[in-house]
């Protein structure tokens, strides 16, 4: 005889499934998010001072002229937007409310300030007010890239990024090679203070460009006499002669003029 034993399970809400809701503003979804996010920071860091930072510009009847709206954490301050009526702009007062907020992040302890702002917004402005930018994200509306600036706010120069852009060309036979120490060499770049910032690739994957950057000019030097790329180039390409070119290049100004 066959006995079919029926065991009943009881649903539980993990059980139940999980669904996917996309919307629009969501105060309630962004007010979690920020609540949980921040304490994860808080435990990962041990920072636990985030503060909104704002400053509000307005006129003698309490209109709104301009504003800045940020936050600090941690030491570093962040921009995340500044705006002023346009009858008001090119009188200074966007200076004003930038000092006004660095001043605030210096007071609650901020040795440093960021903020992104898109080519067509205000780089020149920031820069005017010593910011330097360390990086930019391409691919945006109009071609347009978004820039990445910081500010030490206690008195000492930040350090310009070393750019470098290399070009290789590779024997179509040695490509499976080529990638192999690739895959090895560019973890290589953390440990000099240096970052791989955009690596291109030709259509028939012969010609690799790449962007890379260091934090200064002992760390892009420390990282051409690191051994370790001799010794993988030697175990991956013996004997292997690859064309290229190393430049080391600038960010460009677009509202600078080329002097003659």
């Amino acid at each position: 005889m066959i006995i079919v034993a029926h065991t009943s399970r009881m649903t539980t809400e993990s059980d139940a499934p999980l669904a996917v809701a996309v919307g629009g503003d969501d105060p309630e979804l962004s007010k979690r998010l920020n609540a949980e996010l921040s304490a994860f920071n808080n435990r990962a860091t041990g920072a636990a001072d985030e503060a909104d930072l704002s400053v509000r510009l307005t006129d003698g009847a309490g209109e709104l002229v301009g504003g800045l709206t940020g936050w600090t954490w941690g030491g570093c301050g962040g921009i995340s937007m500044l705006w002023v009526r346009e009858e008001h702009r090119r009188h200074g007062w966007g200076g004003r409310l930038l000092r006004a907020a660095e001043d605030a992040a210096r007071r609650r302890g901020c040795d440093r300030m960021i903020v992104s702002s898109f080519e067509f917004q205000a780089p020149p402005f920031y820069r005017r007010h010593g910011y330097v930018q360390v990086g930019r994200s391409e691919g945006f509306p109009g071609g347009y890239a978004d820039l990445h600036f910081i500010k030490r706010l206690d008195g000492s120069e930040p350090r310009s990024r070393v750019r470098v852009v290399v070009l290789l060309d590779v024997p179509e036979e040695h490509l499976t090679a080529f990638g192999r120490y690739e895959d090895r060499v560019l973890p290589l770049l953390a440990e000099h203070g240096g970052r791989l910032e955009q690596r291109l690739r030709t259509g028939d994957g012969r010609t690799e460009v790449h962007l890379l950057s260091f934090t200064g000019r002992d760390g892009y030097q420390s990282y051409l006499d690191d051994p370790r790329r001799a010794a993988y180039r030697d175990e991956e390409l013996p004997g292997v002669a690859l064309a290229g070119r190393v430049l080391e290049v600038s960010e460009v100004d677009p509202a600078a003029r080329p002097t003659h």
